[in-house]
């Protein structure tokens, strides 16, 4: 087998640890650095940046981290691929030559560009709808633009909204010379890269038993050694803080996903069909991806300006929470009188407890969250209205901190257009423009199989036990819906955890999903059952009145609820 191909990550998300590109640099040895700075929300933060600058509108700080290690990765040979371009990546690779100019560093810096469709929204049909014109729409373009600037020399590459695997199967693709339909490569590239994609989340983040991963380091970011048939190791440098398990690469594969069947610009990844495998100390196997054409349709991002919206969070003391919590939900609504904000949500969190050793044990908040199209009515009149409280509230009144003026809400929605409406373009390294033709067979996402019951389902005496004592979960955002994995570690424990959560059971576990439409998805091969529950986040992540706006407790409070567990499971 030929040598693997190492593509690390260093960023997760448009604010991860600013040194994590000098660590993977200089830890270890790559071939190549990506780096994820894009998300729904991160898109709606540059939009608003944009409408201040237009010249802005991408990542900076990729370029202030690019400042100290630049040279760091030309010597040492690591070309660089990332979505920090944003919504200008055009303007962002011309910093880079500057900074590269400035630095005395030799480096050819390409770009990716033809994700921004917003001066086609009337055209496609964005503008309809109660919101009118988007302040940013973003096609997710796929690996072959990244791909052809590497083949033609780039040592960076920058990109705007591409899907988040892209970053790792471009630079594969370049690498093996695979052919646009070498669908099964494409696709276990497109799993490594999904693994990747969220930085330390592989590497033992937000993990469910977060108590076996050892502590006291920061945790490593991780890498991929990608084989050319597109199976991958998933590991991360020697020395680095954290682990990489079959558990905590599960746990990624399950974040953000929907279900078997991954539709992509380039391919659909059949994670039904996924593998995992201990291949020694912080090192997991991925094998057996098979893949499909991709649909004829592309995913395009949609962020509007909803309105402005504003929050408060009182503080509620000792005896009497929920009259506390009545009293001042009247006295507030009152306040606001005829002409309340459009939407006024109200979230009572937490219960003390009896006979309080701290104050801390005596309290539970209530958070009042409100939007309205007028900035005057959650700004300075909700403030005000608050404050008002202060000494003719409940007994104890108090607040986290002072009320602010309030601030703009964004609402994404997702839209789809053909794929030969997408103007995907190479800009080279040399200025030269190539067009990067759409998938040559596309095809509707393939059926899957329903998994029969794993094995026997273990029976016997049971005990009332947290769910989680016997399963992990990762869950997260997916614009207005919320996506909850659930894994088990044994084949007997996923028997019974296949029988047990059901649609039905997950809604009487998570009451707040009972009326909301929810679609389980079995991976065997993965041990694990997916949920997603439509809207549960409402109109997504900037507009969400949710405690939990992004979904990313929703997984640990399924693991708290109480189920009755065969004791041979335990």
């Amino acid at each position: 087998m030929s040598q693997p191909l190492r593509i690390g990550n260093a960023s997760g998300f448009y604010g991860d640890r600013f040194t994590a590109v000098r660590e993977m640099l200089t830890g270890g040895p790559l071939d190549v650095l990506t780096g994820d700075y894009l998300a729904e929300l991160t898109m709606l933060i540059l939009g608003r940046s944009r409408l201040k600058d237009p010249d802005a509108g991408y990542a900076s700080t990729f370029l202030r981290q690019m400042e100290e290690s630049l040279g760091l990765a030309a010597d040492r040979g690591v070309r660089i691929v990332t979505n920090a371009g944003g919504l200008n990546p055009r303007g962002l690779a011309a910093r880079l030559r500057e900074l590269a100019a400035r630095l005395g560093v030799e480096v050819r810096v390409a770009h990716v560009e033809g994700d921004d469709l917003l001066p086609r929204a009337k055209e496609l049909g964005f503008t309809d709808g109660p919101y009118g014109a988007p302040l940013t729409a973003n096609a997710y373009l796929g690996a072959w633009g990244i791909a052809e600037c590497l083949r033609a020399g780039a040592d960076v590459v920058v990109t705007g909204r591409v899907t988040d695997a892209s970053l790792v199967a471009g630079p594969a693709a370049a690498h093996f010379g695979w052919a646009r339909d070498d669908w099964d490569a494409l696709a276990g590239a497109t799993v490594a890269g999904h693994v990747l994609e969220c930085g330390a989340q592989a590497t033992g983040g937000n993990y469910a038993f977060f108590e076996e991963i050892p502590g006291g380091r920061p945790l490593g970011f991780p890498l991929a050694e990608v084989h050319a048939d597109g199976s991958s190791v998933i590991t991360k440098h020697d020395g680095t803080g954290g682990a990489v398990t079959v558990g905590t690469v599960t746990a990624q594969l399950l974040y953000e996903i929907g279900g078997p069947a991954y539709a992509g610009p380039d391919v659909t990844a059949r994670f039904d069909t996924v593998r995992l495998s201990d291949d020694g100390p912080d090192r997991v196997r991925i094998s057996g991806v098979r893949g499909a054409p991709p649909p004829a349709i592309t995913k395009v991002c949609l962020n509007h300006l909803g309105g402005h919206r504003n929050e408060m969070t009182f503080v509620l003391t000792g005896l009497g929470i929920e009259a506390k919590a009545a009293l001042a939900r009247a006295q507030l609504e009152a306040a606001f009188g005829d002409a309340p904000p459009a939407r006024v949500e109200w979230t009572l969190v937490g219960t003390p407890k009896d006979d309080p050793a701290t104050q801390g044990e005596a309290t539970s908040l209530l958070r009042c969250a409100v939007l309205d199209p007028d900035p005057e009515k959650v700004g300075r009149a909700f403030s005000g209205a608050v404050v008002e409280l202060a000494l003719a509230g409940y007994p104890g009144f108090t607040m986290t901190s002072p009320p602010g003026k309030g601030a703009p809400y964004g609402v994404y929605r997702p839209a789809f257009v053909p794929n030969e409406e997408i103007g995907h373009v190479a800009v080279l390294h040399d200025g030269a423009r190539v067009p990067i033709a759409p998938a040559p067979v596309t095809a509707d996402p393939p059926a899957t199989v329903a998994a029969g019951p794993p094995g026997p389902v273990a029976d016997g005496a049971t005990a009332r036990v947290p769910l989680g004592r016997i399963a992990g979960a990762r869950s997260g955002d997916k614009g207005g819906d919320a996506n909850i994995g659930v894994w088990a570690g044994t084949d007997a424990r996923f028997g019974w955890l296949h029988a047990f959560l059901t649609v039905e059971r997950f809604r009487e576990l998570l009451p707040e999903c009972r009326e909301l439409p929810v679609r389980r998805h079995v991976l065997p091969d993965l041990r694990a059952v997916n949920f997603v529950v439509e809207g549960l986040l409402q109109e997504g992540v900037s507009a969400s009145t949710r405690f939990d706006p992004q979904g990313k407790a929703l997984g640990e409070w399924l693991r708290s609820r109480l189920v009755d567990v065969p004791e041979g499971l335990l």
